[in-house]
């Protein structure tokens, strides 16, 4: 069995696509500094200065277009988000949301999730999500794969009791793989109690387009949720 600081998963894979529209451009300048966790080599972060008032705080993991992200923050406005992504492409497409919805509980980590997971407080976070991670398919670059000791030994310090991480994948391997470290983690339980727990996505869980083009492509997801004790 592997511990949780068996390996710490390292940041891969591109950093940014096509170029930047002109309105993406002006948003990574003039929005991001605004929005932007600060930098956690510096040290803890403190949540209660970035979202005064706040009582509950969520954090996504590799928010790919940010499309989950805005609309759990659009409904739930006393909720302060975090994302971290560090495709540059999908940075500037979540600013864009943040921009039309005049989201004010958001924060952006444009980089590694790794360094800013470690610097948040333990405890104070009702909700993870880690949605259609890279699956790092071949055997050798498992050890790529955010999903592992590591990462829920990291959830389970920053989740409040009771709180959620929700994980999706539409790679049956993917999925085994998630199950297989849940099971390690005895600090969290499974919530689905039959199939349709599982293969039905709950109200409160938009779809993003990653998740649509791999319904299209005949891979349906997984939409597991695991419970802190």
């Amino acid at each position: 069995m592997m511990t949780p600081d068996a390996y710490i998963p390292q940041l891969y894979g591109r950093s940014k696509g096509h170029a930047l529209r002109s309105n993406h451009q002006r948003l990574m300048a003039g929005l991001l500094p605004r929005v932007a966790m600060p930098d956690p080599e510096k040290g803890p972060v403190d949540l209660d200065a970035l979202f005064p008032g706040t009582e509950k705080f969520a954090l996504e993991v590799g928010f790919g277009g940010g499309e989950h992200l805005a609309w759990q923050a659009a409904r739930n406005p006393k909720t302060g988000y975090i994302g971290a992504e560090p495709f540059l492409n999908g940075v500037a497409k979540l600013l864009q949301l943040i921009e039309k919805e005049g989201l004010s509980n958001v924060r952006v980590r444009h980089g590694d999730a790794r360094p800013l997971t470690e610097a948040l407080p333990s405890a104070r976070f009702s909700r993870i999500f880690v949605l259609h991670p890279d699956p790092w398919p071949k055997k050798r670059h498992y050890k790529r794969r955010m999903i592992s000791p590591w990462f829920f030994s990291q959830a389970a310090r920053l989740l409040t009791p009771g709180g959620a991480l929700r994980v999706a994948s539409d790679i049956p391997d993917y999925v085994r793989w998630t199950l297989m470290h849940a099971q390690q983690a005895p600090q969290f339980d499974w919530t689905a109690e039959r199939a349709a727990d599982w293969r039905v996505r709950p109200d409160d869980w938009p779809q993003t387009r990653y998740e649509a083009k791999a319904m299209k492509e005949g891979r349906p997801p997984a939409y597991l949720e695991f419970r802190r004790q």
